[in-house]
C-alpha cells in the first residue's frame, strides 16, 4: 500500500509510520491492547458521507481499559475515548493540544502531519506537510508539538480511528475563554483551517493555511 500511496501523490512525501521521519512527531505504541479496542469498536459504522467525530464513547471507555491507557501512557491523568471516522481525503486544517494524542487505526488511513515550530507569524504553509501510512492494528502517540487533523481514507469504505485525549479537550469555550488566542477553538484545541474548508470558517475559525488543500489519492480497487 505504501509504495501505491507514493505513485499516486507524487507531490506528498508519503512515508510509514514506523520510519525514523516518524520520530519527531510522534511514537507507535507496540504494546497497546489493540484487539480489545478493535472488538469495541466493531459495531461503530463509518457514516455514508463525511466524518463523526465522537470525544467521549462510553463503550469505547471500558473500565479496565481507561485505567490502563491512563496508567500506561497518560501518568495518571484523567482521559477520554472517543473517535473519529470518515470518509475524508484532505488536509482542511492542522490542530494541536496541550497533552499527547492517541490514534489507533482499526482501518488503514493517512495522517498528514506538520510541526508548531513550523508555525510562522500566523501561518502555516502545506510544503512543510509529511504524509504517514498508518496500517490498521497500529497504535501511536502523537506529540503535543505536532499539527495533525483528520485521517485520511486509503480505500472508498472510508477509515475507522479511536482518539484519546486528556478529559475535556473539544469541549465548547466561551468567547471569553478565546480573546487570549484567536486559534484556540474548543478546549486545549488550537485550530488553523484552510481558507477553502467552509465549515470551520464558518464556526468562526482561525484561518491559518497558505497553498493548496492537499487531497490523499489513493488506488482504487
Amino acid at each position: 500500500m505504501i509504495e501505491e500511496l507514493k505513485a499516486h501523490n507524487p507531490l506528498l512525501t508519503v512515508m510509514d509510520v514506523r520510519e525514523d521521519a516518524f520520530k519527531i512527531y510522534g511514537k507507535v505504541l507496540e504494546d497497546f491492547p489493540f484487539s480489545k479496542v478493535n472488538e469495541l469498536m466493531e459495531n461503530i459504522d463509518i457514516p455514508k458521507e463525511g466524518n463523526v467525530y465522537v470525544a467521549t464513547e462510553q463503550i469505547l471507555e471500558d473500565e479496565d481499559l481507561k485505567s490502563f491507557i491512563e496508567k500506561r501512557y497518560y501518568g495518571g491523568m484523567d482521559i477520554q475515548v472517543g473517535y473519529c471516522n470518515g470518509k475524508n481525503s484532505n488536509l482542511n486544517g492542522v490542530e494541536y493540544h496541550k497533552g499527547s494524542e492517541i490514534n489507533v487505526a482499526i482501518t488503514d488511513f493517512v495522517l498528514l502531519l506538520g510541526h508548531v515550530n513550523d508555525i510562522q507569524e500566523g501561518s502555516f504553509s502545506v510544503k512543510d506537510v509529511k504524509g504517514f501510512y498508518v496500517p490498521a492494528g497500529t497504535a501511536i502517540e502523537i506529540y503535543q508539538t505536532t499539527l495533525h487533523l483528520s485521517p485520511c481514507k486509503t480505500s472508498d469504505k472510508g477509515f475507522k480511528c479511536v482518539v484519546v485525549l486528556p478529559r475535556g479537550t473539544n469541549d465548547p469555550i466561551s468567547d471569553e475563554e478565546k480573546e487570549f488566542d484567536e486559534r484556540l477553538f474548543m478546549k486545549n484545541k488550537w485550530l488553523l483551517a484552510h481558507p477553502e474548508n467552509e465549515r470551520f470558517r464558518a464556526a468562526g475559525a482561525y484561518v491559518g493555511i497558505k497553498g493548496e488543500n492537499i487531497t490523499v489519492r489513493y488506488p482504487s480497487k
